[in-house]
């Protein structure tokens, strides 16, 4: 193997399995051991890989609804909406974004009760003109990461 395209090789590897050992990458990759975590320390350095962590199958544990918020916020108090949500633990993710809204947000709840309360005490603390809440009825694809071409990293 070249050193080419090592750095997307080892990044799909690793998004196949995150807790796979150094030397079982290495072996793949026909590479040294000493080479894989150079490269991985390199990677992470970067802040390319930020992090190796489970994935959560959020249903399994009882949160049930997903919604997807979306929000018109007051003047220049976009920071503070965008803080105030990521600061939720049910927040999985917040977007400033374009268009006719300021704010997107996804969040898991256990149930429409659960969501309606989280809502309604948002809705009342931060400076938001506009919200417009929708209900997952079914995640086709989620929390999805994609595999590198050649040219990636």
């Amino acid at each position: 193997m070249t050193y080419e395209n090592l750095d997307s090789d080892l990044i799909n590897a690793l998004l196949e399995d995150g807790r796979r050992s150094l030397r079982s990458l290495a072996e793949e990759l026909d590479v040294s051991v000493t080479t894989v975590s150079n490269h991985l320390r390199d990677l992470e350095d970067e802040g390319i890989i930020e992090g190796y962590t489970p994935r959560v199958d959020y249903d399994a544990l009882g949160y049930d609804v997903t919604a997807v918020m979306h929000l018109k916020v007051e003047g220049s108090a976009l920071s503070e909406v965008t803080e105030l949500l990521a600061d939720e633990p049910q927040m999985v993710s917040v977007y400033e974004v374009t268009g006719d809204y300021d704010v997107l947000a996804v969040g898991k709840f256990k149930n429409t009760d659960d969501m309606n309360r989280q809502i309604k005490a948002l809705l009342s603390e931060a400076p938001i003109r506009e919200s417009n809440t929708s209900v997952v009825l079914n995640a086709v694809s989620e929390n999805e990461q994609f595999s590198l071409g050649d040219d990636d990293a």
